[in-house]
């Protein structure tokens, strides 16, 4: 078997999708990373698809389709920069788009929906696809996320340290490596309110380099009031999604707030996805030495230089300086978790997603 895999994400900001080249051969390298924007057409559908509407299993299924191709686009655009071929590589990681996400229903069994076509990526690419990583863990009385912790166990654990390591896509979560001991969870939301607050007022899809949130202050009463959602007191394993966090949640919180002004409502915004995540750092690892961030909010300057700020005696700084750069973090955890599939090893952490043990992950569709 080859030590080469390629892991395929597209996230829950919508932005893009993003394939890394992992080579497992001497611990974990990357080899290459290749992205492209999501089209604003199929990026409208998903976020529609997160709520109930007219058709939408035909147009789940022609999304599904299109975010195939597009996945296979980004992975020819890889091999063809890397300069290899399809049977180079042992098989791709390919997580799909999340369009719900209810691992706690009434009756204990919950379930989790990623958009995908992987029969369809095989056919495309010529490379074995292995997709469909949550459902296991449901099935076995998990959260089915996060799954990156233990990929973070592996590439960032210190000896004799308590790191942690945050991704701040959509959504945030937050994986703490404390010696052998690894816990994670979602935090809440990420980039995903301060994308859509930003779309809505100036029309651009996110705030480039929290230049906007920059230029106003953090209303703390409204701050309050955001965090006062029962999310964030909840103890982990937890996860969520834009399920909870979307234009609704927000409109019905700022209701009362109808006269703080747009710009201190996106730096009001960034503050919340700094406070839930800081929140979290102090309250499961107050002795953490560093905290790596990956995801699209490590450009986010206000965001960061807020996680200082609230973690004072805690180095904040992207993965960049720490063996992979932030985009390609997530991407590559989906080519190890398809290592592990191959390898017949689990890929959960039971302590992690609440599963009553591990389990292998994933299914296996060949090229």
């Amino acid at each position: 078997m080859s030590t080469l895999f390629l892991g395929v994400m597209s996230g829950t900001s919508l932005d893009g999708v993003d394939a890394v080249l992992m080579d497992f051969a001497n611990g974990m390298q990357s080899k290459g990373h290749a992205s492209l924007p999501m089209p604003a057409a199929l990026r409208d559908t998903f976020a529609q698809l997160n709520h109930s509407g007219p058709n939408e299993l035909h147009e789940a299924a022609l999304a599904a389709n299109a975010l195939a191709q597009l996945y296979a686009q980004v992975v020819h655009d890889l091999l063809d920069h890397v300069g290899l071929k399809a049977e180079d590589i042992s098989a791709m990681g390919a997580h799909g788009q999340t369009v719900r996400h209810q691992p706690l229903l009434h009756d204990g069994i919950g379930y989790t929906l990623q958009l995908n076509n992987p029969p369809l990526l095989a056919e495309l690419t010529g490379i074995r696809v292995v997709a469909d990583f949550r459902s296991r863990d449901l099935a076995a009385g998990g959260q089915g996320a996060p799954l990156v912790p233990a990929f973070h166990q592996h590439l960032f654990a210190r000896e004799g340290e308590t790191v942690a390591v945050l991704n701040i896509g959509g959504m945030s979560n937050i994986s703490i490596l404390r010696n052998q001991e690894v816990i994670g969870f979602d935090c809440g939301p990420g980039n995903v309110l301060m994308d859509l607050w930003c779309h809505q007022q100036t029309g651009q899809h996110f705030d480039q380099d929290g230049q906007w949130a920059a230029s106003g202050h953090v209303s703390d009463a409204l701050l309050k009031a955001l965090l006062s959602d029962p999310f964030f007191s909840m103890p982990p394993p937890k996860s969520t999604g834009r399920d909870l966090f979307h234009a609704n949640w927000l409109h019905r919180h700022l209701q009362s707030f109808s006269s703080v002004p747009p710009a201190d409502v996106q730096t009001t915004l960034t503050a919340l996805t700094a406070h839930s995540c800081a929140n979290e750092v102090l309250r499961h690892a107050p002795e953490s030495t560093h905290l790596l961030v990956c995801g699209g909010g490590v450009f986010n300057m206000v965001l960061m230089q807020q996680l200082q700020a609230l973690l004072p005696t805690v180095m904040v700084s992207s993965t960049e300086a720490h063996g992979l750069p932030p985009m390609q973090v997530e991407a590559a955890a989906f080519a190890w978790l398809a290592r592990q599939t191959l390898l017949n090893l689990p890929g959960n952490l039971p302590a992690v997603t609440g599963a009553r043990g591990p389990r292998v992950l994933g299914a296996i569709y060949p090229a």
